[in-house]
């Protein structure tokens, strides 16, 4: 199993119910753990049709928000950014304008630029994305059992037997404008991922 408080701080203390789970289980299931954590929240949230929204959040005009999802305190999601599947934003994290979140958890602090796609995904602590990055969570390209994606860990391949799964990234890590993660892709905490880089883990695998 991957410890994922090895690479986000505070996880377990957040994610409670999931904490024992490995990542690409828990953000198949995402939309049954946030409704779960809609239930617990306190009335500093104003809760609508599967929607919770801090007090203090700001969500701008031409947003699309799909429940279930949860926006916590002084979070933000700028203009015609599209959150579906099952969304976590973090206190303090900031979804700009035209991004696309898809069952993915975003801790705290943490800035998805503009014009980001994160699909499937658990994202730490003070992560950056800059504009146009993307993780990709299909290989849309493979047919067959090929797109049954693995992660690396440890120097050990995983089989995950999921479809869809984007990214495990840690604490303070930074993605560069217009880069891509492929599916399965797992990061340390602080990475660096340069602009137009492709981080492709499934073909380092399949070389060594």
């Amino acid at each position: 199993m991957i410890a994922i408080d090895d690479f986000i701080d505070q996880f377990s203390t957040v994610f409670s119910s999931v904490k024992e789970l490995d990542p690409w289980m828990i953000t198949q299931n995402l939309p049954a753990t946030v409704q779960l954590m809609i239930r617990d929240l306190d009335d500093s949230y104003v809760v609508q049709n599967g929607i919770a929204i801090h007090r203090t959040a700001i969500v701008e005009m031409g947003a699309v928000l799909k429940p279930p999802i949860i926006l916590a305190e002084n979070s933000f999601v700028g203009a015609h950014a599209y959150l579906r599947g099952g969304v976590y934003v973090g206190s303090g994290s900031r979804i700009g304008p035209g991004c696309e979140l898809k069952s993915s958890l975003i801790l705290a602090h943490t800035a998805s630029a503009h014009f980001n796609f994160i699909g499937d995904s658990i994202i730490g602590n003070n992560v950056n994305f800059e504009a146009g990055s993307v993780i990709a969570n299909h290989f849309n390209e493979k047919n067959g059992s090929d797109k049954l994606i693995r992660v690396r860990y440890q120097n050990t391949a995983i089989e995950t037997n999921m479809v869809k799964f984007g990214a495990l990234v840690g604490d303070g890590s930074r993605i560069g404008a217009n880069a891509v993660l492929s599916p399965g892709t797992i990061l340390p905490r602080q990475s660096i991922v340069k602009r137009l880089e492709l981080v492709d883990q499934q073909a380092i695998r399949q070389l060594s």
